[in-house]
């Protein structure tokens, strides 16, 4: 898959209209960048795009969006609820796909580097066909920039709110101090355009609680909140949050507004019921909640999850899981919240059938392809579908018995059951077409040249790379179904019994695929140099096997006596 950053530059501007939408037009307008959210703030009078593309790409479409800023913002009339110092007040990029975090501090600094030069950037194409390091040779002329998270080249630059200190308004004399002097561009103030900040970073999570108060009580929770806190000798209760509290005129409610630099140390739900319970402790009503620009997937399940079993409810579906977080958190309380536009994985999903995938084909088709005269799909892939299907009828069974009178004693049971198969078959059935794609990235391996020394090395290293990752993919397979077992035992000694011929079928399917994951293994594990990787692998695939033989039998041996 291609390497995708994303990039979401901060303007400051969030009322006209026109110069928003001119901003955004830039960006989509660039090749290779695709405008995924604009969210404009009246009150903070400020504008959050994001957008994605190529590590060089972004760094092309920022730099449009801030030719286009310079000719209509105006910083020496900007005012608004936000803190800020420039037009672009900051700039930041963040690895989404394939991408390491070193190479969106290079793209942090090529853009750092091509605005502090001049805005009109007439050699950016000539700098981009050449290696990302340039950025170095050359100090810049117009613009004053500064580098902060993991682009910062110093410790003290690393925090935004650290640089933003003051604001717009005291950017003349901090440019005159030695330890400001900008990472690019002069220390010279620039009116019109104030100062920028770039840099790479985790995906931040810009959110704010709803309360109806003062702005000065919704700042007073957020100095409980945020790390910082009230001072170095009273430090807040959220690790990687930051916050404070303004008013939102346009909505007439005070905010609690936060940035969660690392969602994973500090979940979103954590960030709202902490909130809560400072606002209950005062008396104040919470309403709801506001996500600005994009959210993971994975943060919005996270938090599915904690009010799943907070609540101790049961809930399969991504989809019902979304819509529990939405309704909980009260996303949906100033403006429609919709998954698709809002959560950054389905805002990218491409038309997989447009794409090849095999599992978006018909059953017909997918049929078809494996019997015509191709390498793949092959084995693996079928191998994925029938065990993909045997965890399906397992989940099948489990909701058969779960919610019924006659078996309302077994509810517990089942709520426990039916989530690993549930959750196996949707992994199950991605590894059809990985598979696929690994056999063919080992093809592609043996196709290079081998003419000189050095290319048959290289051919080689790329062989046995791709050697094991077509091993991994149908040993993962192996493993995910090894862990099914005990689950499925489970089913056929408490599901539903009129359900018996499926338990039947989704043991001997599960089985087949571990069956099919063992020979592709053994297959290509001959060719493979690393000794300790093929006896590692070829003793716990070995294991899979039998255990898939002997639970099997247990299954269908157990299925037999309760029908008698």
């Amino acid at each position: 898959m291609s390497k995708l950053v994303e990039c979401v530059p901060n303007f400051s501007e969030g009322n006209n209209k026109k110069v928003i939408d001119e901003i955004g037009k830039a960006i989509s307008q660039t090749k290779g960048c695709l405008l995924l959210d604009v969210d404009a703030g009246p009150s903070t009078n400020r504008t959050v795009y994001t957008f994605v593309g190529s590590p060089e790409d972004v760094v092309v479409g920022a730099l449009n969006a801030a030719k286009i800023a310079f000719q209509l913002i105006d910083m020496a009339k900007h005012k608004g609820e936000h803190p800020r110092m420039g037009v672009l007040d900051v700039c930041p990029f963040i690895p989404v796909r394939n991408v390491t975090m070193e190479e969106c501090i290079c793209s942090a600094n090529l853009f750092g580097k091509c605005l502090a030069d001049e805005l009109h950037v007439p050699g950016l194409l000539y700098l981009l066909n050449y290696d990302m390091g340039l950025w170095i040779e050359a100090q810049g002329k117009q613009m004053a920039v500064y580098l902060y998270g993991e682009a910062a080249l110093n410790e003290s630059r690393r925090s935004l709110p650290a640089i933003r200190a003051g604001e717009y308004e005291t950017l003349p004399e901090k440019l005159k101090k030695a330890e400001w002097t900008p990472d690019f561009g002069p220390a010279t103030f620039v009116p019109r355009w104030g100062a920028t900040v770039t840099g790479a970073r985790k995906f931040l999570i810009a959110y704010n609680i709803n309360l109806l108060c003062t702005k000065e009580l919704a700042h007073r929770i957020a100095l409980n909140i945020r790390e910082q806190g009230r001072s170095k000798n009273q430090p807040g209760r959220l690790k990687q949050v930051q916050g404070m509290g303004w008013y939102l005129d346009e909505e007439n409610i005070a905010q609690v507004s936060t940035n969660l630099l690392d969602f994973e140390t500090t979940p979103l739900h954590v960030v709202y019921e902490e909130v809560c319970k400072d606002a209950k402790d005062l008396n104040l009503p919470v309403v709801g909640s506001q996500l600005v620009g994009l959210i993971p997937k994975k943060a919005m399940l996270d938090a599915a999850e904690f009010y799943i079993k907070k609540e101790n409810i049961f809930i399969l579906e991504e989809e019902h899981k979304i819509r529990l977080v939405i309704n909980r958190l009260g996303l949906d309380s100033l403006s429609p919240f919709s998954p698709k536009e809002r959560i950054i994985e389905r805002d990218m999903v491409e038309d997989d059938r447009e794409k090849g995938c095999l599992v978006s084909l018909s059953l017909h088709t997918f049929v078809q392809k494996v019997g015509a005269r191709s390498a793949a799909p092959g084995g693996g892939s079928v191998s994925a579908a029938i065990s993909s299907l045997g965890a399906a009828l397992g989940c099948m069974v489990g909701l058969m018995t779960y919610g019924k009178r006659q078996f309302e004693d077994l509810d517990p049971v089942m709520r426990q059951l039916i989530p690993p198969f549930h959750q196996a078959m949707n992994q199950l059935i991605a590894i059809v077409d990985r598979d696929s794609l690994a056999f063919s990235s080992y093809m592609d391996a043996m196709k290079l040249p081998k003419q000189t020394p050095e290319e048959k090395e290289r051919r080689t290293a790329a062989m046995q790379l791709g050697l094991k990752n077509a091993v991994d993919v149908p040993f993962s397979l192996a493993e995910k179904i090894n862990s099914l077992w005990p689950f499925l035992k489970e089913i056929a000694q408490h599901g539903n019994i009129a359900c018996r011929s499926d338990i039947q079928v989704a043991a001997k399917a599960l089985e087949a695929g571990v069956f099919g994951a063992y020979f592709n293994v053994i297959t290509n594990l001959k060719d493979i140099t690393d000794e300790d990787f093929t006896q590692k692998m070829h003793r716990n695939i070995s294991y899979f096997l039998e255990e898939a033989q002997k639970n099997t039998t247990v299954i269908l041996d157990h299925l037999d006596k309760r029908a008698t």
